[in-house]
């Protein structure tokens, strides 16, 4: 006899017990983890920005977490950190452990969604406030050896280059740097499992809520559980979207019948079946 209480009892026990040992071992440089420390965190992300910028003039008046912009077309991304300062400057902070998803067009990617929420409908380009695009990268994926990359528009005259000045910047920051300065010592921050060995309190602060505080690794334990089981619940979702086209493209049953047969909408199948014809 099958005791399915208890085996799904002990199951549940296992899994607490292994989001235990992972969130030992998360960092700031893990996007998930720095998101939920630095949700409402004005100062945590002030900090960032002010010495990754190297300017003492940011006051953060906004910040989301993990927010979704969509441009015109419909195309989307998810900004890990978005903040406003009290001048309306615009910041895109992202962390990047893969070197493949720190790509210049990416980069420019984010920079024009940034631009297209900013401005809106009535506003005049020239009033539109400055943004900024950070991408902070476990390794160095300018292999410059370099702190820091900062990215601008230059107008080429003649021999000269002068800046272009349209207030657009992106900014590239090494993971690996740990030389003893202010950028240094955050990039240790960034890498660092153990909040008592973090250099800015501000960011050790919240990290330590989260994997010392009883309330705090009990919220960031339901967390991981969630997004555990919204990823089961993707991979469910993906595998029947390949079983719906795998029929559409056999042609032998109606969409009411795949949406039946898979639990798909039929809106989600008429749109896969509009995608197969696309590719065909």
């Amino acid at each position: 006899m099958i005791f399915w209480g208890t085996t799904n009892q002990a199951h549940q026990k296992q899994m607490h017990q292994q989001d235990l040992e992972r969130l030992k071992s998360l960092r700031y440089m893990d996007d998930d983890f720095m998101a939920v420390c630095l949700a409402d965190n004005f100062e945590g992300v002030g900090l960032i920005l002010r010495i990754v910028l190297g300017r003492e003039d940011i006051e953060v008046k906004s910040v989301r977490t993990q927010e979704a912009m969509r441009n015109l077309q419909g195309r989307s991304a998810i900004l890990d950190i978005h903040a406003v300062d009290s001048t309306n400057r615009e910041f895109d902070v992202e962390i990047q452990r893969k070197d493949s998803g720190a790509g210049a067009k990416r980069s420019r990617h984010n920079s024009s969604l940034l631009d297209a929420h900013i401005l809106k409908p009535g506003d005049d380009t020239e009033d539109i406030p400055d943004s900024y695009v950070i991408f902070i990268t476990e390794n160095d994926v300018m292999k410059g050896n370099q702190p820091l990359y900062p990215v601008e528009r230059y107008i080429t005259i003649g021999e000269n280059k002068v800046l272009f000045g349209d207030g657009s910047h992106i900014l590239n920051v090494n993971g690996k740097y740990k030389g003893n300065d202010a950028i240094g010592r955050l990039m240790h921050d960034f890498s660092c499992t153990d909040p008592d060995d973090m250099n800015y309190e501000a960011l050790a602060k919240k990290a330590r809520y989260f994997k010392q505080d009883e309330k705090g690794v009990s919220a960031m334990c339901k967390i991981m559980e969630d997004m555990r089981n919204e990823a089961a619940k993707e991979a469910e979702q993906n595998k029947a979207k390949r079983t719906a086209i795998h029929l559409i493209k056999l042609g032998k049953m109606t969409l009411e019948e795949i949406a039946e047969a898979t639990e798909l909408s039929l809106d989600m199948d008429k749109e896969l079946e509009n995608q197969s014809m696309q590719l065909t």
